[in-house]
């Protein structure tokens, strides 16, 4: 049974949600505070997270960039919070969905499921021999999910490796920002193409003089330059 730590500090919502996700077969933590989910992280470590921003003591923003130091562990930020900008910010430390206050607790329950069955499905089809793909100084195994640049292995989030894995997989190739939203984020992601933007900064950040090119008015492609294009 997978277990999902909700942290929530609205005994309506956290009532509302666990019901919900126990109906459909989930084994819940409730938890007032990130605080309180940060010390369940490190005795009982759920499976997924679901977490609101506006909290009293640590917020949601800090929590999320805590969990994502140390693990891939899926992240559903809920959020009274509308705007764009606090959407991207809350992706951009890590988190894996988002949704906005008011909600349908059925929305949610779907989109759990699809990221859990997205996580089943990389450990289904994980082989003994581990598929590598090397294009100049990166080199990815695509199983374990590891990536190194220039010899030495990097940490990424799950949506960086994501998309690096895409593109060295069709290298040279010119993907729009609409395709890499719906290839990386999913077909039922309806936040704006900066969120594509955002994740090439940080990549670029991290895998210094990646060739990771900026496509004019259209989108990315990671070059490989010992290759003819």
């Amino acid at each position: 049974m997978k277990h999902i730590g909700i942290v929530e500090d609205d005994t309506n919502i956290q009532n509302i949600v666990s019901a919900f996700l126990k109906k459909a077969g989930y084994h819940v933590t409730l938890l007032d505070s990130a605080e309180a989910g940060w010390k369940l992280w490190k005795k009982n470590p759920p499976d997924m997270w679901i977490l609101d921003i506006m909290l009293p003591g640590m917020d949601g923003y800090e929590f999320c960039k805590r969990i994502r130091n140390e693990s891939d562990v899926p992240i559903i930020i809920i959020s009274a919070k509308d705007e764009e900008i606090d959407k991207i910010l809350g992706l951009e430390l890590g988190g894996d969905d988002y949704l906005t206050k008011p909600f349908s607790p059925r929305e949610l329950v779907a989109r759990v499921k699809r990221l859990f069955k997205r996580l089943d499905s990389t450990v289904q089809h994980k082989q003994k021999d581990d598929h590598r793909i090397k294009v100049g100084d990166l080199l990815i195994y695509e199983h374990d999910r590891r990536l190194f640049w220039k010899g030495k292995e990097r940490e990424v989030t799950t949506k960086e490796f994501d998309l690096l894995l895409l593109l060295s997989q069709n290298v040279n190739r010119a993907f729009s920002r609409e395709e890499l939203l719906i290839k990386v984020w999913g077909e039922d992601y309806f936040g704006s193409d900066r969120a594509v933007d955002d994740l090439v900064k940080r990549i670029r950040k991290k895998l210094n003089h990646i060739p990771l090119e900026t496509v004019w008015g259209y989108g990315y492609r990671l070059r490989d330059k010992e290759e003819p294009t």
